[in-house]
């Protein structure tokens, strides 16, 4: 297997391709929200857990 793709990249052409303004746009802004998905994700899962804790802690010392 490594074999053909080495044999592919050393053997394949160029290839002209134009990737225009409104796909480059595009690409970019679903980058930018998939790294602030992941972001949200992570906020989320890491503050109902200190929230409730902060909560209980709170409780106990009324």
């Amino acid at each position: 297997m490594p074999l053909i793709i080495l044999f592919l990249l050393f053997v394949s052409n160029p290839v002209y391709a134009y990737i225009g303004p409104g796909m480059g746009i595009g690409i970019f802004i679903m980058i930018i929200l998939f790294i602030i998905s992941i972001v949200l994700f992570l906020f989320s899962c890491l503050y109902y857990p200190f929230k409730i804790l902060f909560q209980k802690l709170k409780k106990k010392k009324l």
